[in-house]
C-alpha cells in the first residue's frame, strides 16, 4: 500500500482469480461494491462484474482482434486521472496483479502520482490448473519446486536464462506461451531440457470450456498450431503431469461445457446462475424483465392501515418479490412483522416460504404443487366468510382470486410491484445466440417468456429452451417454441435439475 497510511485507498489492482467468477476472494468483491470505475481486461469473466455497484463505470480495456486495445500508459493515467478527480477505482485483472500482470509498474505509477492504493491478490493461472484441471505442481514423488515464466523473452536487460530453465530441478508453469510456442519449447531442448518431458497445455482454466491436452514438451507447438489455441493457455512442463486424475471432476459436472442465458430479472438471476455454475455451465444474464416498486403506494398503505385496525384471515404471497416488496412498504408505514400477527399467511412455494423466513415469518399453507391452482385449491376449502389480502404484482395470471371469490372469499388485491418488459437486449447476447453460441435459455414466467420471443424472434430457436412449469411450457408452446427441459418441482433448484436430466439424455 502506499507510504500514507491514514488516507484511504482511491485504487485497488485487484486480481478477479483464473475465470471461475466463484474463484474471487471476498477483498475483491468488497473492492468492487465500492468502486465508481473499473478498468477491466477482456479475459475476466463477466459474472464477475455483477459485483460491481449498479452505477459503476464499466471500462474494458480491448481484446486482441475486436477493436483497439488501450495502451498500458494509457490505463496507467486514466487510474490516475480518476482518483484524482474523486472517484475510487478498481483495475481488475485476471488472475494475480502481480503474476505477468503488469502490477509492478502501474504500482510505480501511482506511487510517484501520490495515489493512494491497494493491491488485492488473485488466484494466477498456475494455481488454478492443480485444482481445476488435475495437474498439481508439486509432488513429493516428481517436484519440490516451481518456476512460473513467460513464454515471451524478457527485457533486454533481464532476458530469459534457458540453460537455467533446461536444468530447474522441479515444475515449468509457462504464461502466454501461444504464438512463441517453438521458439521457447526449442530453446529449452536446445538447452538441455528432456524433450520428451511430459507437458499439459491448459486453455481457458476454470472456465467452463477448459480443455486440457497432455503431449510432450517436444509436441506442446506442434499441438497449439494444429489445434489453433488461442488464449488464455497456460503450459505445464513436469513430471507431475504424469499425475494428473483420470478423472476430472471440473470436466465431469453434468453441465460443462454448455452456456446458458439466464434471463430472470437482475437481483434474482444471480442465485439461479450460481446453481448452474455448480453443474459447470458457463452463464450469461440477460434480464427479460426488471421488478421495480409502484409508482403510486395507496392502495398499499390502505391495506396495510386495514389489517392493523381488522386484520385479514389469510394474507396470501404468490412470489418471494411479493414477500419483499410488501414487507419494505410494512417497515416505510413505521410497523413491522408484529402487524401481521393475526392473520395466517399462505405462500404459492417453497421459494417464497423461504422470502417469509428471512423475515422471521413462518407460512401457515404452502401447497404440495407450487402452483396458483394448487394453492387456490388449498385456500378455497374454508374460503366462504374469510378475508383475503393477495400480494401480487401488476401483471400475471388471476385464477387465484376468481377461485377465492368463487368459494365466497372476501378479496382485496395490491400491487407490491411492477413487473415491466425489457425493451433493448444487450448487442453481445444478442450476437452470441444469432451465431449459436447460447446452448440453453432458462424461462421462468410467462411474461418472461414472451419478452424474449419479442427481444430475440426466430434466433431464440437456435438455443434449447428451459421451462420452470406446465404453464410457462404452454406460453412457449402457443408462441411456437419447444421446450427441451421442465422442472418436475417449480422452483430454481428444479429447473436445473431438469436441464442437467436433459443433457445427460442428450449425451
Amino acid at each position: 500500500m502506499s507510504d500514507d497510511a491514514q488516507t484511504p485507498p482511491r485504487v485497488y489492482l485487484v486480481g478477479a482469480g483464473p475465470g471461475d467468477p466463484s474463484a474471487i476472494t471476498l477483498r475483491a468483491v468488497a473492492c468492487l461494491g465500492k468502486a465508481d470505475l473499473v478498468l477491466y481486461d477482456y479475459l475476466v469473466n463477466p459474472r464477475v462484474l455483477d459485483h460491481a455497484a449498479a452505477d459503476a463505470e464499466l471500462v474494458c480495456l480491448g481484446r486482441h482482434g475486436k477493436g483497439r486495445i488501450m495502451r498500458p500508459d494509457e490505463v496507467t493515467q486514466r487510474m490516475v486521472s480518476a482518483s484524482q478527480s474523486g472517484k475510487t477505482v478498481v483495475r481488475l485483472k485476471c488472475g494475480d496483479p502481480f503474476i505477468f500482470a503488469r502490477g509492478g509498474e502501474e504500482v510505480e505509477a501511482l506511487s510517484a502520482a501520490g495515489i493512494p492504493f491497494e493491491v488485492v491478490g488473485g488466484m494466477t493461472a498456475a494455481l488454478a490448473a492443480g485444482s481445476y484441471a488435475g495437474v498439481p505442481l508439486t509432488h513429493r514423488k516428481h517436484a519440490s519446486a516451481v518456476a512460473l515464466v513467460t513464454g515471451h523473452q524478457g527485457t533486454e536487460s533481464m532476458p530469459l536464462d534457458f540453460a537455467a530453465l533446461a536444468k530447474f530441478p522441479g515444475t515449468l508453469v509457462c504464461y502466454m506461451g501461444v504464438t512463441t510456442s517453438r521458439t521457447w519449447t526449442s530453446a529449452l531442448i536446445d538447452a538441455g531440457r528432456n524433450p520428451d518431458e511430459p507437458a499439459a497445455i491448459i486453455r481457458r482454466c476454470s472456465w467452463p470450456d477448459q480443455s486440457l491436452i497432455r503431449c510432450s514438451l517436444r509436441t506442446v507447438a506442434e499441438e497449439i498450431e494444429r489445434r489453433k489455441l488461442r488464449p488464455p493457455v497456460t503450459v505445464i512442463l513436469g513430471d507431475v503431469v504424469k499425475e494428473a486424475e483420470a478423472v476430472n471432476w471440473f470436466a465431469d459436472r453434468p453441465m460443462f461445457g454448455q452456456t446458458v442465458l439466464v434471463t430472470r430479472s437482475t437481483h434474482q438471476a444471480g442465485a439461479l446462475a450460481e446453481l448452474l455454475e455448480e453443474q459447470g455451465a458457463g452463464v450469461l444474464t440477460q434480464p427479460a424483465i426488471e421488478i421495480a416498486q409502484p409508482d403510486d403506494w395507496t392502495h398499499v398503505d390502505q391495506a396495510i392501515g386495514e389489517q392493523v385496525s381488522r386484520p385479514f384471515d389469510w394474507i396470501v404471497f404468490s412470489s418471494a418479490n411479493g414477500v419483499q416488496h410488501f414487507l419494505k412498504r410494512l417497515s416505510a408505514t413505521g410497523r413491522d412483522v408484529r402487524a401481521l400477527a393475526r392473520s395466517q399467511l399462505a405462500v404459492i412455494g417453497s421459494a417464497t416460504a423461504m422470502a417469509l423466513a428471512r423475515y422471521h415469518l413462518q407460512a401457515d399453507l404452502t401447497p404440495d404443487e407450487f402452483r396458483a391452482e394448487a394453492l387456490a385449491e388449498a385456500l378455497a376449502k374454508g374460503a366462504n366468510g374469510k378475508r383475503f389480502l393477495l400480494i401480487r404484482a401488476s401483471r400475471g395470471r388471476d385464477v387465484l382470486a376468481k377461485a377465492l371469490q368463487s368459494a365466497g372469499g372476501e378479496l382485496a388485491e395490491i400491487v407490491v410491484y411492477e413487473s415491466r418488459d425489457v425493451a433493448q437486449p444487450d448487442d453481445a447476447v444478442v450476437s452470441a445466440l444469432g451465431e449459436g453460441k447460447i446452448d440453453w435459455v432458462t424461462v421462468t414466467s410467462s411474461a418472461i417468456a414472451r419478452n424474449l420471443v419479442v427481444m430475440f424472434g426466430d434466433s431464440l430457436r437456435k438455443a434449447r429452451l428451459a421451462s420452470i412449469s406446465p404453464i410457462t411450457t404452454s406460453t412457449l408452446r402457443d408462441l411456437g417454441f419447444d421446450v427441451a427441459a421442465e422442472a418436475d418441482e417449480y422452483t430454481m433448484p428444479g429447473l436445473v435439475e431438469a436441464m442437467c436430466a436433459a443433457e445427460a439424455q442428450s449425451r
